[in-house]
């Protein structure tokens, strides 16, 4: 506090800095901020997709606040995966697919690469279906009309639209998810029984609650995100104007890899932190309502309605289109860096569509198939549940792959992965093989995974 002197010796106290004035400052500093961050941001927002947020809200319907500790557990193993997938693009200067042509058998890469693409496409489907249905709850009409029109609309952006101003609006798209939040705050939300659900798993060896638990872990580590951000930040490094695969210039390590590791780890966080609210949201409201067998995101939505009210009812469906908006060019986009790097075709997106007619080919068919598959008698229920089986599956071998690649000198050149991040990614891999046992005992046994 700062003192001045007043007419009859009184001292008036005043503020330093006056809140006006802070408020000024604060808008730039949040600017320059939001400016800094990478991929690892925008990869974790479109890690709470509609697929995601179906499964978080089954978790919270079903289960009450019992499950929030799988965010808690998830965090770190997700986060040390995303940086050791963006640590092999940085220290090579090439994407995921791109490494494993190079160095590994093409019997590998093309059942990987394919099962990516159709995973991804169910996926694109899926979350075009689920944005459709929550935009008619909100504004009425046709969810397939609406499907077009978000299909539609992500394929132009991705095309017409400068990388650096596109990766600009879906970084600033992330922070729709805030919503989840919210919706917390309009709702009674009980203290003791979150911190316990947090800090106290109570598993329970039923067959539901092993279902629920694989789908966690199989939503939060999916192989798209892993090229997705893998690809991008080989483009972020060309783009820059001195930065060159580390391999090549291992001075630039801490240069490049510590902003990158801080990047991935808030981006895990914050996309962590949102599937904890929506497992809260949900928890609280529909839970504690008796609701307990959601199946979509957008039936979350209209369950909140009479329990909550409209404001929260407004906002879930806000986020699921909002989150739909940036997972789906990250789902497509993966699929055209994947397959791009596979045939050694001109890729990325800050290329003019004339100069990568094939990568902006790919990007365009899988949106578009995916929102065709909502007029071709598509279920969403299963298709989620074949998306998390595909996934699974997929996920375990790629894991394992980027695992041999921190170890193998010819990729890496004199840099080698942390010892700390190789123990975790090595225990993720190992959990993820887990899960995806436990996925196809589930399909073995008919039962769906979401």
């Amino acid at each position: 506090m700062a003192k001045r002197a007043v007419s009859g010796g009184a001292v008036e106290t005043k503020s330093a800095r006056p809140p006006a004035r802070a408020r000024r400052r604060a808008l730039p500093r949040l600017l320059s901020f939001v400016e800094k961050l990478g991929p690892g941001i925008v990869t974790g927002a479109a890690d709470d997709d509609p697929s995601g947020i179906a499964t978080y809200s089954q978790v919270g319907a079903q289960f009450g606040f019992s499950m929030l500790w799988t965010m808690l557990l998830t965090y770190p193993l997700m986060a040390a995966i995303q940086e050791i997938s963006a640590w092999i693009a940085r220290v090579t200067g090439a994407g995921l697919a791109a490494n494993i042509r190079r160095h590994y058998s093409s019997a590998i890469l093309y059942p990987i690469v394919g099962l990516l693409l159709v995973a991804n496409v169910i996926n694109i489907g899926a979350d075009i279906g689920a944005m459709g249905s929550a935009a008619r709850l909100v504004l009425g009409g046709s969810a397939c009309l609406y499907a077009i029109v978000f299909g539609l609309a992500s394929t132009v952006a991705a095309v017409a639209i400068p990388y650096k101003s596109y990766a600009r609006i879906l970084k600033w798209s992330t922070l729709v998810l805030l919503v989840y939040v919210a919706t917390a705050l309009t709702i009674h939300t009980p203290l003791k029984p979150i911190l316990s659900g947090a800090f106290l798993p109570s598993l329970t060896f039923s067959r539901d609650y092993l279902t629920a638990l694989m789908a966690v872990f199989g939503t939060t580590i999916s192989p798209y995100l892993l090229f997705w951000q893998a690809s991008v930040e080989v483009q972020e490094q060309q783009a820059a104007p001195r930065e060159k695969p580390l391999k090549q210039a291992p001075h630039q390590a801490n240069a490049q890899l510590q902003p990158m590791r801080a990047d991935t780890y808030l981006g895990m966080a914050f996309s962590n932190a949102i599937a904890f609210f929506i497992i809260l949201d949900t928890a609280a409201v529909l839970h504690a309502g008796s609701i307990t067998d959601i199946q979509t995101s957008a039936q979350a939505a209209e369950a909140l309605r009479p329990l909550a009210g409209e404001l929260a009812f407004l906002l879930f469906s806000i986020g699921i289109v909002g989150t739909g908006m940036i997972a789906i060019p990250v789902l497509a986009g993966s699929s055209a860096y994947a397959l791009g790097e596979t045939l050694k075709w001109r890729i990325g997106l800050e290329r003019k569509l004339h100069r990568a007619r094939g990568f902006y080919a790919i990007l365009s068919t899988a949106t578009l198939i995916g929102v065709g598959l909502n007029f071709a008698g598509f279920n969403p229920i299963k298709a989620l549940f074949w998306s998390a089986v595909i996934n699974g599956l997929t996920a375990v071998p790629i894991m394992i792959l980027m695992m041999a690649m921190t170890s193998n000198s010819q990729l890496t050149g004199s840099l080698r992965l942390p010892l700390p991040q190789k123990v975790i990614g090595w225990v993720a891999t190992v959990i993820m093989f887990m899960v995806a046992a436990g996925m196809l005992a589930t399909f073995a046994g008919g039962i769906p995974a979401r």
